[in-house]
């Protein structure tokens, strides 16, 4: 089984509920024709509920932007997998860079969520990248390597059928700074071969990973054309409806 083109955007904290349904509903009508690629949203959890209605019987798949590391109880303000898989979700993101750098994820952390996540029957988008200090240093190999190795490497191959890696270099996001298609390349090449030595070639062969990092409908194409490369994780360029499509449409 060769690895699927998967497109996501990641809203952030960003549109009301309002303006989540409106873009929402703008981008099915523009990506109804899409059959190839699989696309997620990712909005804020107080627009799940809504776009999970809309998104029923179409090509779009919800997904949440994160999730507790507890499964249930007394966690004021924390929203369990149970209860993301509620709102018709398919998939979470979990150990975004921002999760990580802000809020001081560590890989230990990401690991439990990933297990509840997967346990939940939710995909996972596992986020995995270097900051600029470590590419700087030559760093960024070893960096991912332990990233995922902690994160996800402990799930059998079975489960790796419901996990999408995503390559951001933190350098390069909301910073107008862009990984080279060489550089993305050569990462993407790297995860997929710490997958396949874990795991063997049908698996690493099957495994989408998707380049984030401020991608726009300006570079989408010559990224996603590396072998490597198997769609992105999209952020401030989701936001906007034309936007959004051109990089889908760009694979």
């Amino acid at each position: 089984m060769m690895n699927k083109y998967v497109i996501g955007g990641n809203w952030k904290m960003n549109l009301g509920i309002t303006q989540s349904i409106s873009t929402a509903e703008e981008m099915i009508k523009k990506l109804k024709n899409v059959k190839n690629t699989e696309i997620f949203i990712a909005p804020s959890y107080t627009s799940l509920v809504d776009l999970g209605e809309l998104f029923k019987g179409t090509n779009i798949h919800l997904a949440a932007q994160n999730m507790s590391e507890y499964d249930s109880g007394a966690y004021t303000g924390e929203v369990s997998a149970g209860m993301i898989k509620s709102t018709g979700s398919t998939y979470v993101i979990i150990g975004h860079s921002e999760r990580r750098t802000l809020f001081g994820e560590n890989n230990s952390v990401l690991s439990r969520k990933a297990h509840l996540a997967i346990e939940a029957g939710l995909k996972v988008i596992f986020c995995c990248g270097e900051v600029l200090p470590e590419r700087e240093t030559g760093k960024h190999f070893e960096v991912v390597r332990k990233q995922l190795s902690e994160g996800i490497f402990d799930f059998n191959a079975m489960a790796t059928e419901d996990i999408v890696i995503a390559y951001e270099p933190v350098w390069a996001i909301g910073t107008g700074l862009t990984a080279t298609p060489d550089q993305a390349q050569e990462m993407h090449s790297y995860i997929r071969s710490l997958i396949e030595k874990k795991y063997g070639k049908k698996v690493s062969d099957a495994m989408s990973i998707l380049y984030g990092g401020s991608c726009k409908p300006s570079n989408a194409a010559e990224i996603f054309a590396k072998p490597d490369v198997d769609g992105g994780l999209i952020g401030g360029a989701s936001l906007t409806v034309e936007d959004f499509c051109a990089i889908v449409d760009s694979v």
